[in-house]
Formats: structure tokens, C-alpha cells, sequence
């Protein structure tokens, strides 16, 4: 009997310190303007301007419609999450886990990418007007329509990504990788195209006025091949 009332009184000890363990840990979660910055979170229009979220993990959160202008989002895993028509001007996403995450309609102005995992990343529509996109990994992604004039693409992989009408009037994109893209009815004006891997990527009905090394002569040849 006394063994047993032992082992029991023990066994409440334990959980009471699991529970009260779990429970300090919500109390330290970090909470800017009633948004919970965890995975998961639920914070569609909430204000993030200019916040320390480096390092954080907001897989599989809402944040549409979100104000992140200037927020430090450096390695930050936002993988799978929805920030739809939100505000990233100037945000800093630095090496960001951005996988199958949807930014459809954002506002990416000169904000920072450099390096960024955006493996089948959704950004169609999105604005990345001066973004610098420097050895980012786009492959897969969804960039129809989007605005990417004078963005820096150098050295980015974009293979076998979608961006049928996108802007890319004066971006950099010295040896990027093209390869199997669709830029059909894309804007390459005075682009820089030097170096870019091409092969079987498709340029129907392409503007490219002014670009350096693009080709020109793909409509009579067809898909390029071992470039």
C-alpha cells in the first residue's frame, strides 16, 4: 500500500512538473500586437512592421494581409505559410525558408532575399521592384505576372519556374539558371542575360529590347538547347 501511494504521489509530482514546464514555456512565447509568433499562428492583417523575427518558426502561418515593411525575417522558417497581399517592403529575408509558401500580390519592394529556399514558393502578382534575389533558389516557383524590374537575380535558380508576364525590365541575371522556364510574354528590357543556363526554357512573345545575351533568335529556332 505504501509502495503504491509512493508511486502515485511521485507520478503526480511528475506531470504537475510536465504541466507546469509547458505551461512557462506558453507564458515565454513571443507576442507582438496579439499575434503569437509561433507555427501555426493565426494573425491575418496584423502589424509586424519592423520586427525582430529572425530565427523564428512561423511554418504554416496566416499572415495575409500583414504589415512586415522592415522586419527582420533573416533565416526565419515560413515554410508553407500564407502571406498573401502583405506588406514586405524592405523586409530583411535573408536565407528564409520560403518552400511552397504563398505570397500572391505582396509587396516585396527592395526587400532582401538574398539566398532565400523558395522551392515552389506561389508569388504571382507579387512586387520584388528592386529586390535583391542573389543566389536564391526559385525552382518550381510561381511567378506569373509578377513586377521584377531591376531586381538582382544573380546567380538565382529559377529552373522550371512559371513567370509568363513577368517584369523584368533592367534585372540582373548573370548566370542564373533558366533552365525549362516559362517566360512567355515576359518583359527582358535591357536585362542582363549573360551567362544564364537557358536550356529548353521558352521565350514566346518575349520583349527584349536592350537585353544583354538574350535570345533573340529563339522564335526561329525554337527551344534552345545545351546552353
Amino acid at each position: 500500500m505504501k509502495k503504491t501511494l509512493f508511486l502515485s504521489t511521485c507520478l503526480s509530482a511528475c506531470l504537475g512538473t510536465l504541466l507546469a514546464s509547458q505551461f512557462a514555456l506558453a507564458e515565454d512565447d513571443l507576442v507582438i500586437n496579439g499575434c503569437t509568433i509561433a507555427p501555426e499562428t493565426q494573425c491575418p492583417g496584423v502589424d509586424l512592421s519592423g520586427a525582430d523575427l529572425k530565427n523564428q518558426d512561423l511554418s504554416g502561418a496566416d499572415l495575409t494581409g500583414a504589415n512586415l515593411a522592415g522586419a527582420d525575417l533573416r533565416h526565419t522558417i515560413l515554410k508553407n505559410a500564407k502571406i498573401e497581399k502583405a506588406n514586405l517592403t524592405k523586409a530583411d529575408l535573408a536565407r528564409a525558408d520560403l518552400r511552397h509558401a504563398t505570397l500572391r500580390g505582396s509587396n516585396l519592394t527592395e526587400a532582401n532575399l538574398e539566398a532565400i529556399r523558395g522551392w515552389a514558393m506561389f508569388a504571382q502578382g507579387a512586387n520584388f521592384y528592386r529586390a535583391n534575389l542573389r543566389g536564391a533558389n526559385l525552382e518550381f516557383s510561381r511567378l506569373s505576372a509578377a513586377k521584377m524590374q531591376y531586381a538582382d537575380l544573380q546567380a538565382a535558380n529559377l529552373e522550371i519556374s512559371w513567370m509568363t508576364k513577368v517584369n523584368l525590365k533592367g534585372a540582373n541575371l548573370k548566370n542564373a539558371n533558366l533552365q525549362e522556364a516559362k517566360l512567355n510574354a515576359a518583359t527582358l528590357e535591357n536585362a542582363d542575360f549573360t551567362g544564364v543556363r537557358k536550356h529548353y526554357a521558352t521565350f514566346q512573345a518575349t520583349y527584349m529590347k536592350g537585353c544583354k545575351g538574350c535570345p533573340f533568335d529563339w522564335a526561329k529556332n525554337g527551344l534552345i538547347e545545351n546552353q
